[in-house]
C-alpha cells in the first residue's frame, strides 16, 4: 500500500501532492511501528518486561516524520540525488524508530548490545530504503512491486539484525500482572494502528478511484460536449453518425442527416457583439436539446461556430418533415438579448442514407450541398439533396480551377465605367470593373466568379492584379481622371494591404490623390478596430476611400462618425423601376441629407433614365454613375471616343 500511495503522489502536483505524501508517510510509519512492536510482543526475554509509553509514542512520531521527509526528498525536482537523499532519511527513521522502541522496552535484568550487529542494522536500513525509492522512481509496475519488497526488507532486516544485537540476562522474576496489562495495552495499540493502516488504505483507494472516475467522466463529457451550448460537439456527432449508419445497414432502415447553418449570425456578432452572439447560441442550444426525442433516434450537435448537424431515423414518411419543422421553429422564434428581439433563422440541408449516399463522407457532402442550396435562396429554408447538386458542385470546382489560371492566361480584363458630375455632366473619373472571358464558356458574369474567387482565396492575387493594372493604366491618362477600384472583404483582411497599395503606387507612378478605393460597410464590421486603423493608414498615403453600396446591409451612422469617408455611394437597387416608391425616395433624400451633414459627396449608382438623373439634380446629388451615362467599356473604346488620351507614364 505504501508503494501504491507513493506512486500516486508522484503523479500529482501542488497541495494535492502534499496530501498524498502525508498519507504515504502515515502508511509507511505505522507499518514500521507495528512491525517492530508485533515482533517485540513475540520476543521472550526470560524475565519481567514493560514498555515506556512516552518513548513508545515518540518512536511512532519518529518513523512517521522521517517517512514524510524521505518521500518529499525523493519526489523533489531540485535535489540532485533524490533517491539517495530520501533513502537515507527514510532508512535512518527506520533505524531510529527501532532503537527508540528498544529503549522503551524495559526488561528486569542486565541488557547487553553486540555492536557489530547494531552497525550492520544501521547500514541495512538506509541502503535498502535507497534501493526501494530508486525502484519507485521508475514508475512502472515492476518498480512498484520492487519498492514494496525492498521497503519490507529494510524494516525486517533492521529489526531482526538489531534484535540479534540485543541480549538480556534475567533476574529470575516472572511477569507481574502490571506487566501483563502493559503488554495487553500495547497489543491493543498495535491492533488499532494496524486497523488505521487498513482503513486508511481502503479509504485512499476509494477516494482515489472515485476521484479518478469523476475526472475521467468529466473529461469525457468535456471531450464530447460543446462548452457554450451544452450540445454534443463534432467528435461526438461523428461517432454517433457512424453508429447510426451501422445500425441502419444492419436493419435495412433509413437515416436522415440534416446540416444546419444560421443565416444572420455574423450580423449579430458584428452589430451586437460576441457576448450577444454567445447568448443566442446558448438559447438555441437549450431549444434544440429540448426538442430532441431520443426514442426516435433524434440527435443534434453543434459542429462549428454557427453550424449544427442533426440525425433522425426514418420510419414513417413524416418523421423527417416533423423533425425539420421543429428545428426551423426553434431557429425562427425570437430570442431576447441585449433588450432586443433577435430571430437568427437558419438554412437546412437534408440527405438520406442510403437513398442519397452509401457512406458517411458522401452523406455529409450531400447534406452540405443541400444546405448551401437553401442558403443561396432566401425563400427556401429547407432543401433536400438532389443528384444534380453533385454535378453543379463539380462544375463549380472546375470553374474555380479555371479561374486560378485566368491571370496567367490573360483571360482577365478591366472595363471602365464613367462617373459624372450631375449638375454639369462633366466626367469626374472612372470605376475599374473586372471581366473574365472564359475560353469555352465566354463571358462569365462578375456575380458568378467574384464570390467563387472569395470562397477559394483567389480574390487576393486577383484583387492585387486589378489594383496594379488599373493604376498602371490610369497613370497614362490625360486628363488625369480619378480611378476607383473595389476592395473585397477577403482582400481587406490582409495585414499588409497599405504596403501593397504603397508599392503599387510607386511601381505605376500614379498620384495617390487619383486613386479611390471602394469598400462596403460589411468589410469594416469583420474586425472594426483593425479595419478603421487600416483605413487610416491608407488615408495617410493620400488615397481616397469611398463607402460603397450605402443603404443596404448595415448603414451605420457610427461608421460615418468613426471615419470620414471621401465619398458615399448609394446602391443601384434603389433606382430600379421596382424600387420607385415613396419609401425609396425618402431613403434617397435621407442619404443625400446625411452626406451634406457630414460634408461627404454622394454618388448614385445604377442611373438608367433621365427622370432619375433629373430627380438627383433636383435633390442636390453631386455625382452619378450608370448605363444612362456610360456602359462599362474597355480603355481602347474610351480613347476612340476621345474622352481620354494616353501620355507617357511618369513611372
Amino acid at each position: 500500500m505504501t508503494a501504491r500511495l507513493f506512486r500516486r503522489a508522484l503523479h500529482t502536483r501542488g497541495l494535492q501532492r502534499g496530501g498524498w505524501y502525508v498519507l504515504t508517510a502515515l502508511a509507511a510509519g505505522v507499518a514500521i511501528w507495528c512491525t517492530h512492536f508485533i515482533a517485540m510482543m513475540g520476543f521472550r526475554a526470560g524475565t519481567g518486561v514493560t514498555f515506556d509509553p512516552l518513548l513508545t509514542l515518540t518512536s511512532l512520531f519518529i518513523c512517521v516524520g522521517g517517512s514524510i521527509l524521505g518521500f518529499v526528498a525523493t519526489g523533489s525536482s531540485v535535489i540532485r540525488w533524490p533517491a539517495v537523499t530520501g533513502g537515507v532519511l527514510l532508512g535512518c527513521s527506520i533505524v531510529a524508530m527501532h532503537y527508540v522502541g528498544m529503549a522503551a522496552f524495559h526488561a528486569h535484568g542486565r541488557v547487553a548490545w553486540d555492536m557489530p550487529h547494531v552497525i550492520v542494522s544501521g547500514l541495512l536500513g538506509p541502503v535498502l530504503a535507497m534501493a526501494a525509492l530508486h525502484m519507485a522512481l521508475k514508475r512502472t509496475g515492476v518498480g512498484a512491486n520492487a519498492m514494496a519488497a525492498l521497503f519490507a526488507a529494510a524494516i525486517v532486516c533492521v529489526h531482526f539484525v538489531g534484535m540479534a544485537a540485543f541480549h538480556v540476562v534475567g533476574t529470575g522474576e516472572t511477569m507481574a500482572p502490571g506487566h501483563a496489562l502493559a503488554l495487553k495495552t500495547l497489543t491493543m495499540a498495535v491492533i488499532g494502528m494496524s486497523l488505521i493502516i487498513l482503513v486508511m488504505g481502503m479509504v485512499s483507494y476509494l477516494i482515489d478511484d472515485s476521484a479518478r472516475a469523476e475526472t475521467i467522466e468529466r473529461l469525457r463529457r468535456m471531450a464530447l460536449s460543446d462548452v457554450l451550448t451544452g450540445l454534443p460537439n463534432r467528435a461526438h456527432f461523428n461517432d454517433r453518425l457512424d453508429s447510426e449508419i451501422v445500425r441502419a445497414e444492419q436493419r435495412g432502415s433509413r437515416l436522415a442527416l440534416i446540416g444546419i447553418d444560421l443565416d444572420r449570425f455574423k450580423d449579430i456578432n458584428d452589430l451586437r457583439g460576441h457576448s450577444v452572439g454567445d447568448e443566442v447560441l446558448r438559447v438555441l442550444g437549450r431549444r434544440m436539446n429540448a426538442l430532441v426525442r431520443d426514442e426516435r433516434g433524434e440527435f443534434i450537435a453543434r459542429t462549428g461556430g454557427d453550424e449544427f448537424a442533426a440525425i433522425c431515423r426514418v420510419g414513417a414518411p413524416d418523421d423527417v418533415a416533423g423533425f425539420v419543422d421543429r428545428i426551423v421553429k426553434a431557429l425562427s422564434a425570437p430570442i431576447r438579448a441585449d433588450d432586443l428581439d433577435i430571430s437568427p433563422g437558419g438554412s437546412l440541408g437534408v440527405a438520406v442514407f442510403p437513398d442519397d449516399a452509401a457512406d458517411r463522407e458522401n452523406l455529409v457532402n450531400g447534406a452540405d450541398l443541400a444546405m448551401y442550396r437553401a442558403k443561396s435562396n432566401p425563400l427556401q429554408r429547407v432543401c433536400f439533396y438532389e443528384a444534380g447538386m453533385d454535378e453543379r458542385n463539380r462544375e463549380r470546382r472546375a470553374l474555380a480551377a479555371d479561374l486560378r489560371d485566368a491571370i496567367g492566361r490573360n483571360q482577365l480584363t478591366l472595363h471602365y465605367q464613367v462617373q459624372t458630375i450631375v449638375s454639369t455632366g462633366r466626367i469626374r473619373g472612372y470605376e475599374a470593373l473586372l471581366r473574365w472571358t472564359h475560353p469555352k464558356m465566354g463571358e462569365i458574369p462578375p456575380g458568378d466568379f467574384i464570390p467563387l474567387a472569395e470562397e477559394n482565396g483567389l480574390i487576393v492575387p486577383i484583387g492585387e492584379w486589378v489594383l496594379r493594372t488599373a493604376c498602371r493604366e490610369a497613370a497614362t491618362w490625360e486628363p488625369p481622371y480619378t480611378i476607383a477600384v473595389n476592395l473585397s472583404a477577403v482582400q481587406f483582411v490582409i495585414a499588409d494591404l497599405p504596403e501593397v497599395i504603397r508599392t503599387v503606387l510607386a511601381e505605376t507612378g500614379l498620384a495617390p490623390a487619383r486613386l479611390e478605393l471602394e469598400l462596403t460597410e460589411s468589410t469594416i464590421f469583420a474586425d472594426r478596430e483593425r479595419s478603421l486603423e487600416m483605413l487610416r493608414q491608407i488615408r495617410d498615403l493620400g488615397v481616397s476611400i469611398a463607402l460603397d453600396d450605402f443603404g443596404t446591409g448595415y448603414s451605420s451612422l457610427d461608421t460615418l462618425r468613426s471615419f470620414t469617408f471621401d465619398r458615399i455611394k448609394i446602391d443601384r437597387s434603389f433606382f430600379c423601376s421596382q424600387a420607385a416608391t415613396a419609401q425609396t425616395m425618402a431613403i434617397i433624400r435621407a442619404v443625400l441629407a446625411l452626406g451634406r451633414s457630414f460634408g461627404i459627396p454622394v454618388t448614385a449608382e445604377g442611373i438608367e433614365t433621365y427622370d432619375q438623373l433629373s430627380m438627383l439634380n433636383a435633390e442636390g446629388c453631386q455625382e452619378a454613375q450608370g448605363f444612362l451615362l456610360g456602359h462599362p467599356v474597355t480603355i481602347d473604346d474610351i480613347i476612340r471616343r476621345g474622352q481620354i488620351a494616353r501620355v507617357a507614364s511618369e513611372a
